[in-house]
Formats: structure tokens, C-alpha cells, sequence
């Protein structure tokens, strides 16, 4: 058997063979689990009614430590899929965790990607198993597959990712300027970039749509918007999309872990694209 580990920060519940790690937010000094002890409604309910800014923190060694110790003990595989190092210390965990259960069978695989992006590579591990692979015919696939995988997002501002560390004071001033609408995605090493800026929403969405024809999409994984509160603007893109003859598989709200550096009233697109990621950063 083959099971599945992923972090809170894909967004995903645990279910059949898939083990969910919760991050950790805190927030007015209170420490929550993602998914445990804070749901997505209520974080964004203290996210917008306070002055205070959520900090994250990636799980414990020992939390991954336990599941692997239950995998090693069962005598099963093990392919962990984690948020990508370059913006936490997560995947880091997981190689520590697998070191301390000294097990051969348990696999850690930096996704470069995050929420839904984890959640395509989960469906293609369980497509792969279906078809009869092994354990490392599919990490290898997988590994191959990752750096494909393409999200873009439109954000109200940059000011949660500034202040989190993930982005450049004169980047979040770009983002800052009236009515302008910043785009981030993430590069080939899994970082947050900033490709472009848009007058208003409507333009913001039109360039993620153009960005998506462009890209050329392989049919062969599914397609999915986010959001983190409100769905109007995820709404519209899904229009937008669906009007170029593209197919939104599902929507899924982001999460505590992701929300708290992209703010509310954000919403993008994670597809997987035929072709090697190119991002050209604006300056």
C-alpha cells in the first residue's frame, strides 16, 4: 500500500491512505492548528477584524515523525508531498522526520507548488497507482511533473506577503498604489514572483486568462480556481475561462497556511501546463 502525506497547506482533508499534517497559526498571540482548531470561515473573519498580522509556522519534526513511524510499522510505502521549500521549512521537516524513522519505503517530494497545485500532484500519484506503478516508478513521474504545474493569482494587495517575509518592501509599494492589482506566481524553485500589475480587477483577470490560453494547458490533469474570501472575483475568472473553451474542474477556498501571506479577497488558477515554467519577473 501506498500512502499519501501531505501539509495543511494544500488545502486537501484527509481521506483514503492521505494524512494531513496541520501548520501552525497564530494569531493575537493565540495558536491555532490549520484545520484542527481554526476553520477557513472563521480565520478569514479574524483576518479582516483585526489589526493584528497571522503568523505561520511549519509542523513539528515529530508529527511526521509519528505517521512515519505508523507506515514504517505497517510495512507499507510512504510518498510525502510537501509545500514547496521555497517558502517554508516544511519539506525540510519531512526529510529530518524520514531520517529519524530511518525507513526506506517513505519518499519526500518538494512540490514547488502549494494548495491545489499539491492536490494535482496527489491525483497523479493515485492515477499512477491505479495503473500499476511502483512506489518509485511514481515519485520519479511525479518529480518530472512538478515543475510544470503553474498557478497565477490576483491579489487586493502585497502587503500580507511583505510583511511575512516572502516579498521586497518595493515590491509591496508597487502593490500598494491605487487601484493597482499585483500578480504573483511562483518561479521553477517554488518562490513567489511577481510577473506584472494591473489597473483594476478586470484587467487583473483578463491577464491570468491570456496567461492560461497561452501557456498551452495539458488536458491530461485537471484545472482548478482558488480563493480565499469572497467568490466574486473567482466567479468571474471562471467565466472568463470557460468562454476560451476551458474546463474549471473544481474550486477550492485557500486556507489558513496560504492566507495568511496572500490576504483576503484573493482568487487565481493552478493547472498543469504542457511545457517547462517561464516566468518573467516585472521590475
Amino acid at each position: 500500500m501506498i500512502r499519501i502525506v501531505v501539509d495543511s497547506s494544500s488545502d486537501m482533508f484527509t481521506g483514503d491512505n492521505i494524512s494531513v499534517v496541520p501548520m501552525q497559526v497564530q494569531i493575537d498571540d493565540k495558536d491555532y492548528l490549520d484545520g484542527v482548531d481554526l476553520t477557513r470561515d472563521a480565520f478569514y473573519d479574524i483576518l479582516t477584524n483585526t489589526a493584528s498580522f497571522p503568523k505561520t509556522s511549519q509542523p513539528s519534526p515529530q508529527a511526521l515523525v509519528d505517521i512515519f513511524e505508523d507506515v514504517k510499522a505497517k510495512g507499507d510505502s510512504c510518498i510525502a508531498i510537501m509545500l514547496s521549500g521555497g517558502l517554508s521549512g516544511t519539506y525540510q521537516s519531512a526529510v529530518l522526520a524520514k531520517q529519524i524513522v530511518d525507513y526506506d519505503k517513505i519518499f519526500v517530494i518538494d512540490s514547488k507548488s502549494t494548495t491545489y497545485g499539491v492536490k494535482i500532484l496527489v491525483d497523479y500519484v493515485l492515477t499512477l497507482e491505479k495503473e500499476g506503478k511502483t512506489v518509485e516508478e511514481i515519485v520519479e513521474k511525479v518529480e518530472k511533473i512538478k515543475r510544470r504545474i503553474t498557478i497565477y493569482a490576483g491579489l487586493d494587495t502585497l502587503e500580507y506577503l511583505s510583511r511575512g517575509g516572502r516579498l521586497s518592501k518595493a515590491a509591496e509599494l508597487i502593490g500598494s498604489m491605487v487601484n493597482i492589482k499585483p500578480i504573483i506566481t511562483l518561479d521553477e524553485e517554488g518562490k513567489i514572483q511577481v510577473p506584472t500589475k494591473c489597473l483594476g480587477v478586470v484587467k487583473a483577470i483578463r491577464y491570468i486568462v491570456d496567461k492560461v490560453v497561452k501557456d498551452e494547458i495539458d488536458t491530461n490533469h485537471a484545472l482548478y480556481t482558488v480563493y480565499t474570501s469572497g467568490t466574486s472575483n473567482t466567479e468571474k475568472l471562471e467565466k472568463k475561462l470557460e468562454k476560451e473553451g476551458i474546463a474549471v474542474a473544481g474550486r477550492a477556498q485557500v486556507g489558513p497556511t496560504i492566507g495568511s501571506h496572500v490576504g483576503p479577497e484573493a482568487y487565481g488558477v493552478i493547472f498543469v501546463r504542457k511545457k517547462k515554467l517561464e516566468v518573467k519577473i516585472f521590475e
